[in-house]
């Protein structure tokens, strides 16, 4: 159910609380995970961090978190260049993680090739997902899933 489904399901008191919920459990993660909140964008979050292992660490635990709460969430995770700007981080590598969670199901965690490399040895489990255009992006990209 999208997140305009669930509000106008549940009613905008309730909705509201959840809502409020779910940002504090990401806010907490991104914490834990020493992530840094860049922005909010619509009903999701723009995060970097210092390690790439941290990164899918901190977006598997907000996906099961937010199951929890009866939410289904998706996100993307890549490495890239990016700029950091006051306020904001731009990029193609932020284009990329974001094209990698509009692929990702509810309740899945995406990864690139580029981050799987680079997590070996990390204990993180991850399933092939196969090769995918992605819009706007040059070239195929193999993309993985974090396995739960």
């Amino acid at each position: 159910m999208s997140s305009t489904e669930h509000s106008a399901h549940m009613g905008h008191r309730k909705w509201t609380t959840l809502t409020d919920e779910h940002d504090a459990t990401v806010r907490a993660s991104l914490a834990r995970h020493r992530g840094r909140e860049i922005k909010t964008v619509g009903d999701g979050f723009l995060a970097v961090f210092d390690a790439t292992t941290r990164a899918v660490r901190a977006a598997a635990e907000i996906v099961a978190a937010a199951r929890r709460m009866g939410l289904d969430l998706r996100a993307g995770v890549h490495i890239g260049e990016v700029e950091i700007r006051p306020d904001d981080v731009v990029g193609l590598g932020v284009s990329v993680a974001k094209r990698i969670c509009d692929l990702a199901g509810p309740g899945e965690v995406f990864v690139s090739d580029t981050v799987r490399g680079l997590i070996v040895g990390s204990g993180i489990a991850l399933s092939e997902q196969g090769t995918h255009a992605l819009k706007g992006v040059p070239d195929e990209w193999r993309l993985f899933a974090v396995d739960g």
